[in-house]
């Protein structure tokens, strides 16, 4: 083939759509978990999640909550990937040797926020959210008594319970631009020219951050119904400042790969083992959906 702009740009099409068609069919899962913003600048302000909305009954006048000096702030950060094609390849007809490299850019590009959440639920003991405490703690500021917990401690392998059921989720996934494939295909490039490869990449802007701790609970805790009860018992028993149920009800179980069996057997078997009185009935059957992240460890 002669290389040329015209082939070249043709190239580019043909790559193109491979990421393209690899993109829109991979599969991804922060959707479930992260509410999508756009964002139009460097970064968005949160300072809405610092209320809980809930009714109450109106005597006298408004209850308003000033959030003028409130701020929650996430910043937008670039993300890309790049690989080289060689001018030989070209020449010789060979560059559909490259369509898996593009196709798996594409699945890249797609799975990339799930990388992100994972690395927020993994983080979450240790890095702050909108309150100033970790995301995971036992000492949230509010409620009756003053501090709440999303946090049930132990030593072993995480596990999350969260509520992904309400417009507001556990996480936010900021989205400034879209993963978009771009190309140095040029003839006349100096890195063509100097080392003979065209070079294709995928970039875009955007960032993850926490959402509302009290969507969220992690237990280093062994999974099994009865740490699992504990779970959800906390999070169904989290309250606003007046000691109203904030009407939590967790939905989704969150496992990395050693705890899928645990997970299954607990949330879609029809037992649970066996009690001296014989085998015990799962009442946690379909309480939650299982999701397993590969990125969790």
């Amino acid at each position: 083939m002669i290389i040329n702009q015209s082939n070249l740009d043709n190239i580019y099409v043909a790559l193109n759509a491979i990421f393209n068609e690899t993109f829109q069919g991979a599969a991804s899962f922060y959707n479930r978990v992260a509410m999508t913003v756009t964002s139009k600048g460097r970064g968005n302000d949160y300072k809405f999640m610092l209320q809980f909305p809930m009714l109450r009954e109106w005597i006298g006048d408004r209850q308003v909550r000033n959030l003028a000096a409130a701020h929650f702030q996430i910043e937008n950060k670039d993300y890309e990937a790049t690989v080289e094609l060689d001018r030989n390849d070209m020449e010789d007809d060979t560059i559909g040797i490259y369509n898996p490299v593009i196709s798996e850019l594409g699945r890249a590009a797609k799975q990339h926020p799930d990388l992100l959440i994972a690395t927020l639920l993994a983080n979450g003991h240790t890095t702050p959210c909108y309150d100033g405490k970790n995301f995971f703690a036992t000492d949230h500021p509010g409620g009756p008594e003053g501090t709440q917990s999303n946090y049930g401690g132990g030593s072993s392998t995480a596990w999350y319970l969260l509520d992904t059921s309400r417009s507001i989720r556990p996480f936010i996934f900021q989205q400034r631009t879209l993963p978009n494939l771009v190309s140095l295909d040029r003839p006349g490039n100096s890195h063509v020219f100097m080392r003979r490869k065209f070079r294709f990449g995928v970039d875009y802007r955007g960032a993850a951050g926490y959402g509302l701790w009290q969507l969220a609970y992690a237990s280093h805790d062994t999974l099994n119904d009865t740490n699992y009860e504990a779970a959800r018992r906390a999070m169904q028993t989290l309250k606003n400042d007046e000691g109203v149920p904030l009407g939590i009800m967790p939905s989704l179980l969150v496992v990395p790969p050693c705890l899928e069996s645990n997970a299954k057997e607990l949330l879609n078997g029809d037992y649970l083992g066996v009690t001296g009185e014989g085998t015990k009935t799962n009442i946690w059957k379909g309480t939650a959906e299982v999701l397993v992240v590969p990125w969790l460890t």
